[in-house]
């Protein structure tokens, strides 16, 4: 009976109370540190129901959060595991969504937006610091520690935050929320630290007028808005205010990436860290009338959604798995929506990451079709391993036995070659892993001036390291030598 005993350490240690929210996979709880009567909040996510793939992320949120610590972001106290369920225990925040207290507020001046961006510049700052990204900053994940009175902003939600080497760019899928989407993003371009600028950027837009800087109904036309970095200062809301407040958004709005200011550089700006002497201090009652319309239709969409989530009435064009998600006020609710402008979407792309490896492997074919010995170890694992018919049937490791036929036989024996990839399939095994099978047609001019044209089938094994593509295995049927270019090998 010892077995059943080790699984009860969140119910040894807390009480769990009245529920706060719910997600697909997961409930939110108020419960009691059974050794000190504090309050937190447990995210009680149901194991059973993950996917391999939705447990790797849990585990990265969790990993995540443990790193993160900071006034500005709300904490994770414990990470409990048990056979059916994962507790997250976080910090029990209980004032609300920043952009619903500001709308209670009875007064609310540029000043003001000024000291709630720079609480959420620094909660990015420590995260870009700690090598974070969080990818999908939105109003609804930033919440108040108390409903007191200049209580601190909380940075909320890490489901879709990720790791990175220092400045390190790079392709990490598809993932955040439709009007807060940085231009890098949605080019599907490599990006990194700078798409939380941008969403910074976004978010500081609607802190002084109420709306945001992008907006269309039609999501194409949204995204061609944020690729360009069309945004403008109408009048007259943006009449009154300072030219200084409008500079941080230029700098956090910059298309490319690089220009883009950086968190640190913007907690320097005149406008957060000389607020007394920069930013007006005039009552804005326009900008509070218009995030009032702006947190209703927040609101609206996210009951339909939620209400969606209690039916389970989805369209059956999304994912099963519900890559698509939304995450709503950080308590790991996952509706699979995706054309509304406050719904989290993490698209991993799968449709995008096959092509990858399709990519990959005709790069491959090329290099050895060229006789490009340089380009072919690029893309090979220096331990290669293979069976192909030059090799009698056998196992062989390592690059030594391609060597000899790129010296000796690729490219001397025929004019030209094309090679066509047929019927590709590729299985994807986790995120650094995939396999791909196709059928192999390979055409060729010998030196005489005659076509010829051959196929064999192909199966290679992808493996990811570095964020960079290897071929590690491959095997090939005996119909068709790949090296050998001359008519007597096609009888």
């Amino acid at each position: 009976m010892a077995a059943p005993a080790a699984c009860t350490r969140f119910s040894d240690n807390y009480d769990l109370k009245e529920e706060l929210g719910k997600g697909a996979f997961s409930v939110v709880r108020r419960c009691v540190q059974k050794s000190t009567g504090l309050e937190f909040a447990a995210k009680i996510i149901n194991t059973k129901k993950l996917s391999a793939r939705d447990f790797q992320k849990l585990e990265r949120e969790a990993r995540i959060c443990r790193k993160l610590q900071h006034p500005n972001i709300v904490r994770l106290h414990d990470s409990i595991q048990e056979e059916n369920f994962h507790y997250l225990v976080f910090d029990l925040v209980t004032g609300g969504e920043l952009f619903e207290d500001i709308v209670a507020r009875e007064f609310y001046s540029e000043a003001d937006a000024s000291h709630c961006i720079q609480q959420i510049l620094e909660s990015v700052n420590h995260c870009h610091t700690n090598g974070v990204v969080h990818r999908d900053l939105k109003p609804e994940n930033l919440l108040l520690a108390s409903k007191a009175k200049g209580a601190a902003v909380k940075l909320a939600d890490f489901g879709l935050a990720i790791e990175v080497q220092g400045e390190q760019h790079a392709w990490f899928g598809f993932a955040g929320t439709p009007g807060y989407l940085s231009p890098e993003v949605l080019k599907k371009e490599p990006y990194g630290k700078p798409v939380d600028i941008w969403a910074c950027g976004v978010i500081l837009y609607i802190l002084l007028v109420g709306y945001p800087p992008f907006w269309d109904e039609d999501q194409h036309r949204l995204y061609a808005q944020i690729k360009a970095g069309a945004y403008d200062y109408p009048s007259p809301e943006w009449d009154t205010v300072t030219p200084e407040a409008k500079n941080l958004i230029n700098q956090m709005l910059t298309v490319n990436p690089s220009k883009r200011i950086t968190a640190s550089e913007a907690l320097k700006h005149p406008w957060i860290c000389q607020r007394e002497r920069v930013a007006s201090v005039v009552h804005r009652q326009e900008t509070v009338d218009c995030l009032k319309k702006f947190n209703a239709r927040r609101k609206l969409k996210g009951a339909i959604l939620t209400t969606m989530l209690a039916t389970r009435n989805f369209s059956s064009k999304y994912d099963v798995q519900g890559r698509s998600i939304i995450t709503k006020k950080g308590d790991g609710s996952q509706v699979k929506e995706s054309t509304d402008s406050s719904t989290t979407l993490e698209d991993d792309d799968i449709k995008a990451r096959k092509q990858e490896v399709i990519k990959m492997t005709e790069q491959l074919l090329e290099a050895i079709n060229v006789g490009d010995y340089e380009a072919y170890t690029k893309i090979c694992d220096p331990h290669l391993t293979a069976f192909e018919p030059e090799a009698l049937g056998n196992l062989v490791e390592g690059m030594d036995f391609h060597k000899f036929y790129f010296d000796n036989v690729v490219g001397k024996n025929c004019k030209a070659v094309n090679t066509t990839i047929l019927n590709p399939t590729v299985h994807l095994l986790g995120d650094d892993a995939a396999c791909i099978a196709y059928v192999r047609l390979t055409q060729y001019m010998d030196k005489q001036g005659a076509a010829h044209s051959s196929q064999c089938e192909e199966t290679r094994i992808w493996h990811k390291r570095d964020n960079k593509w290897q071929n590690v295995h491959f095997h090939r049927s005996s119909n068709s030598p790949p090296f050998t270019f001359a008519p007597s090998a096609h009888k």
